[in-house]
């Protein structure tokens, strides 16, 4: 029984640094994508890159029972009291009190030196001057951050400043078991969690959703239901105290690392919304088809079949008029309620087009846009998207027609 906790531990701490190196590999991948120059993605990137260098090493150690990974984690354990201030420095835009980078650079160079002395020799007086050298830069990072100065800097740059802030409330004492390990009797190092939980806060550095703007509800949230899930999965499966804590551990740190991911996805749907901006904007305005054209670089508009006024002929002109003024996008989830000749109308074209959205460009004679859009391609964003192209589109055919 006792071999199999000890598996469980172990198995866990990996699963741990794999979730961390998951989420931080995911944001890194955002600032990356965002604006790789910018001094303060930069900074924010060598922290995170310290970070993934001392959860590889952990996980290296548990993978191969090799002893000398333990350096990594030891230099990496150094440099994040170094990395916590350049953050603190950037997202403020003012360099440090002389005092503090004499602080921290010295704490740093000496902890890396003793990074690279092999075996226990040092211990545990090496491993307690690390964990006070990390409480210490935190809390001059924190001090930094709250003693800031709020008018020089703008909304987000506070909000971000602010939520650093937060996560640093919630990493330092999960840090601190990870050296307590012992005397708090704990069965795994739980800092992975909290490290989660920053690159949570991060992900605001690269964007300001509507979730980051609500503060940290969404993410108490996640860290409560995985908690509670792991622990009430454990305790029905008859684990003791140490399962539980590890049951907790593993599901609260998976879905961390889904709604990352989430948080990602949705960064990635709002970029597209962004480049059909961009399209919009770069497109020229000769006529409404030219306009079209223009943006069929946009997979939302790639697959646009124009209906030209032959293609109608079979239709009535009038009751095009009353369907359209109703509803210039016509949405086949959604159609107009109008009379049984309209709704007649309405079929018949989705079906004779194959189309899921009928855009009228506002032209005499009458030209339409078809558009197949598959039903998981489709929201409420994507909706707005259509209408703006559609007025847009009207509104160069009303330029045209009145300058003729």
């Amino acid at each position: 029984m006792v071999e199999v906790i000890a598996a469980a531990n172990i198995l866990t701490d990996l699963f741990l640094s794999s979730a961390a190196l998951t989420g931080l590999a995911i944001v890194h991948g955002v600032l990356q994508g965002g604006r790789p120059d910018d001094p303060l993605t930069r900074r924010f990137v060598f922290a995170l890159r310290v970070a993934m260098l001392l959860f590889a090493g952990r996980a290296l150690i548990v993978l191969t029972g090799g002893a000398w990974f333990r350096s990594i984690v030891l230099l990496a354990a150094a440099l994040i009291p170094l990395a916590a201030v350049i953050v603190a420095e950037g997202l403020l835009r003012r360099h440090a009190p002389v005092w503090v980078k004499w602080v921290i650079g010295t704490g740093t160079v000496g902890f890396v030196l003793t990074a690279f002395w092999f075996g226990t020799a040092l211990d545990p007086a090496r491993l307690t001057g690390l964990l006070m050298f990390q409480v210490v830069g935190f809390a001059i990072a924190g001090w930094m951050i709250a003693t800031r100065d709020r008018s020089s800097l703008n909304m987000a740059e506070n909000q971000s400043a602010g939520r650093l802030a937060w996560s640093l409330v919630v990493l330092v004492p999960l840090i601190a078991t990870d050296f307590l390990l012992v005397f708090i009797r704990l069965p795994v190092q739980m800092s992975a969690i909290g490290v989660l939980v920053m690159c949570w806060a991060a992900l605001g550095l690269a964007r300001g959703t509507a979730s980051h703007r609500a503060g940290f509800a969404p993410i108490v949230i996640v860290v409560a239901v995985g908690a509670l899930t792991g622990a009430i999965i454990s305790g029905l499966a008859g684990a003791g105290r140490d399962g539980i804590i590890l049951g907790g551990a593993i599901s609260t740190s998976a879905m961390l690392v889904l709604a990352l991911w989430s948080e990602t996805r949705a960064g990635h749907s709002s970029a597209r919304s962004a480049g059909l901006i961009a399209h919009m904007a770069q497109a020229p305005l000769d006529s409404p088809l030219a306009f079209l054209r223009g943006l069929q670089a946009h997979p939302m508009v790639a697959g646009a079949v124009v209906i030209t006024p032959a293609d109608l002929s079979g239709f009535d002109p009038a009751t095009l008029t009353r369907i359209f003024a109703a509803s210039p996008v016509l949405r086949k989830s959604a159609p107009p309620a109008l009379d049984p000749q309209a709704a007649d109308h309405i079929t018949h074209l989705f079906n004779r087009f194959g189309a899921t959205h009928i855009l009228d460009l506002g032209q005499q004679p009458r030209q339409l846009v078809a558009l197949a859009m598959p039903a998981l391609q489709s929201s409420p964003s994507t909706e707005v998207e259509l209408d703006a192209v559609q007025r847009m589109a009207a509104l160069i055919a009303k330029g045209a027609a009145g300058g003729a």
